[in-house]
């Protein structure tokens, strides 16, 4: 059998810290951050546990990089595209929230929501970690959001920064379903992640008051 060449080495070093980065998100959902060992973490991605030390200096180090790769960045590529988006904010809001189901909700990352209400109060670092780069930023962008609009005469909203929950409380509900609730709830109850999100959408921008000509119930055809 002929050795490894020094450049097959070296791209396996290069991809070494994506695939701890996977075993490492894929255990802490599974397992919970307190739950998860930096053996088991360094054994799924095939490396030694000093392999790991070597990108990684602690599993708290670990955690904050998968937050990172996994959710941080997702708002910088967010506000980029929302600085490009022509269309109504209405538009912007619905595409904002099927977004983040595609690149967040409907991955395992979204797991990672759940980790935090189970485990911030015991690891404060990591629960302020997340808080600025994710909390913060996700935030941020749904007012926004909103923010445009007013702006633009299309939103009547008296509170903006109360506004904002209703926005991210169905998206954080659909992560708990997917990952808890969803557990516990029968089959005929399943939720379809894009007609909750049409629903929810619609709520959100129309309300839930009756207007002259709109049926009174709105049951799926």
């Amino acid at each position: 059998m002929s050795e490894e060449t020094p450049i097959k080495r070296e791209r396996r070093k290069q991809a070494r810290p994506g695939e701890l980065l996977e075993a490492a998100l894929s255990l802490f959902v599974e397992k919970g951050f307190a739950g998860t060992r930096v053996e088991e973490v360094a054994a799924q991605a095939g490396v030694s546990k000093g392999t790991l030390f070597l990108y990684y200096a602690s599993k708290e180090d670990l955690f904050k990089a998968v937050v990172h790769e996994t959710l941080a960045g997702r708002f910088v590529e967010w506000n980029v595209e929302f600085d490009r988006f022509v269309g109504s904010t209405a538009d912007m809001l619905r595409y904002c929230l099927n977004s983040w189901w595609e690149r967040v909700g409907a991955t395992q990352a979204s797991g990672i929501t759940k980790l935090m209400f189970s485990e911030a109060r015991n690891f404060p670092d990591l629960a302020a970690y997340y808080q600025e780069q994710v909390i913060l930023p996700g935030t941020l962008l749904i007012r926004r959001i909103l923010q445009r609009g007013v702006d633009r005469g299309e939103f009547a909203i008296p509170d903006l920064d109360y506004a904002v929950f209703s926005v991210i409380a169905p998206m954080i509900h659909l992560q708990m379903n997917q990952h808890s609730f969803g557990a516990c709830v029968p089959a005929a109850f399943a939720i379809d992640p894009q007609r909750y999100i049409a629903a929810q959408a619609e709520i959100l921008l129309k309300g839930l008051l009756q207007r002259p000509g709109q049926p009174l119930s709105g049951g799926q055809a």
